[in-house]
């Protein structure tokens, strides 16, 4: 790990990380995240019964679709050519919640961190869209990186 920014210059201006040098590898990564909810908005997404359409599938397409544009939402993010990009979605309905999970895949020379957790993000806030109506008092936690696979850093599993 390295104890520098790199998006920044030795003068402190923002610049897109220099990648050109590095080698085009396979690389993926694996995020997770929560939208809970109270116990009735569980119920609501669980038979279906929300007059927008069906919340889950509406949100795993978001995800998708904002994987895509990440580089469009982040300012040095390199645009990628995503070879897969999967997101799940389960309703934890014991513990009034929606768990995302987004898997992103490239070939290329720099990792895809960012596109992953730009799709959780985007589904959570999704589900958080399709519901505010009913559950104000939702909550999007533990939007986190769980697996990065490729490159000169190697495999990183987290804990």
């Amino acid at each position: 790990m390295t104890n520098k920014l790199t998006h920044f210059d030795d003068g402190g201006n923002a610049v897109m990380v220099d990648v050109s040098a590095k080698d085009v590898t396979t690389r993926t990564a694996t995020a997770k995240g929560r939208v809970t909810m109270q116990q009735a908005t569980a119920d609501l997404i669980a038979r279906h019964g929300h007059k927008k359409g069906d919340v889950l599938a509406i949100s795993q397409l978001a995800g998708i679709m904002g994987a895509k544009r990440t580089a469009d939402l982040i300012p040095l993010c390199h645009p990628l050519p995503l070879d897969s990009v999967l997101v799940t979605l389960a309703l934890a309905e014991h513990e009034s919640a929606v768990d995302i999970t987004a898997t992103c895949k490239t070939s290329g020379r720099t990792g895809v961190e960012m596109e992953a957790l730009t799709a959780v993000s985007i589904t959570a806030l999704t589900v958080f869209d399709m519901c505010k109506a009913v559950d104000k008092t939702m909550q999007l936690t533990n939007i986190r990186v769980v697996y990065k696979e490729g490159g000169k850093s190697g495999t990183f599993i987290a804990d």
